[in-house]
């Protein structure tokens, strides 16, 4: 076995034990449906949903359904709970509202981007190597079952656990909104930008982007934190588990495969471009300033 192969499957071991004990934590005092509990089968089912479309996706070589079946997931698992739970609270349908909703947003967002641009060139090496292919799969199943757990794990606590919408969550349904609105209005500058002809090969700097270079993903952050907020009330022991929810989406942005890479990517295509330098400069990473930028 190769060394690449090696870490691939190393990566997909570390993945699912990592899903399990997160499984396992969120569902200590929770809801269960034939004797098994609703959180552990829902990361259970998010995780065989990947694989499961991995097989005929792998042998045709094609990644054409990879985001599509990842926000899919969120949507169809976020049903499931509220099915699985006996008669769903109010906290219940808010949450799965949250999440159907931005994953209706984001799935119809990629999906229409990949039909105009094609292929990813993220999978070009990747898709004809079935273990390293495995991987990005398996990853996915961990990073739907993270970021959704805050919501599947308040969704399916137990009925003596519920209790009304206070005032945390209805701060966190205004913060939710902040940050899907944010984060809708800024891919929307930004395909506008890149259809029109005198923006390509460019930066964009305009609209929200004047006020920060990656508003969009300081969308993303604001509404997981949102979505903890509602599901914060209900939470006890180890379901605060949840917590890992928006402390996941702010690493992953922000250290892992977001900012870094884009800001890495700009800098070969940009840097030393003596516009590029000076937005670089003056417009902050990732919280929006709130003045509006120097005519």
């Amino acid at each position: 076995m190769s060394s690449q192969n090696r870490a691939s499957l190393l990566t997909v071991v570390v993945a699912l034990v990592i899903g399990a004990l997160i499984a396992l934590a969120g569902s200590q005092h929770g809801a269960t449906v034939a004797g098994l509990p609703v959180f552990a089968l829902a990361v259970a089912i998010a995780f065989l949903v990947q694989i499961v479309v991995y097989i005929p996706s792998a042998i045709a070589r094609t990644e054409r359904f990879f985001d599509l079946t990842g926000s899919l997931t969120f949507i169809a698992v976020s049903v499931l709970v509220l099915v699985a739970v006996p008669a769903p609270d109010l906290r219940s349908w808010v949450l799965a509202a949250m999440v159907i909703l931005w994953a209706v947003r984001l799935g119809s967002f990629l999906f229409l981007r990949i039909r105009r641009s094609g292929a990813d060139d993220r999978f070009d090496e990747l898709k004809a190597r079935p273990l390293p292919f495995l991987r990005v799969w398996v990853l996915q199943g961990l990073w739907v079952s993270v970021t959704a757990s805050a919501a599947w794990i308040a969704m399916s606590v137990a009925p003596e656990q519920r209790a009304p919408l206070g005032w945390l969550s209805i701060v966190g349904v205004v913060v939710w909104v902040v940050g899907i609105t944010i984060e809708v209005v800024a891919d929307a500058q930004k395909s506008a930008f890149r259809a029109d002809a005198a923006g390509r090969g460019r930066f964009i700097r305009t609209g929200l982007w004047s006020r920060s270079r990656h508003p969009n993903y300081f969308g993303e952050i604001l509404l997981w934190i949102g979505v903890m907020l509602v599901a914060a009330p209900v939470l006890t022991g180890w379901q605060w588990v949840a917590l890992l929810s928006p402390v996941f989406v702010i690493l992953l942005l922000t250290r892992v495969s977001g900012i870094p890479l884009l800001e890495a990517k700009a800098d070969r295509t940009w840097g030393g471009d003596a516009d590029y330098e000076a937005y670089k400069a003056a417009t902050p990473v990732l919280i929006p300033r709130l003045t509006a930028p120097a005519a």
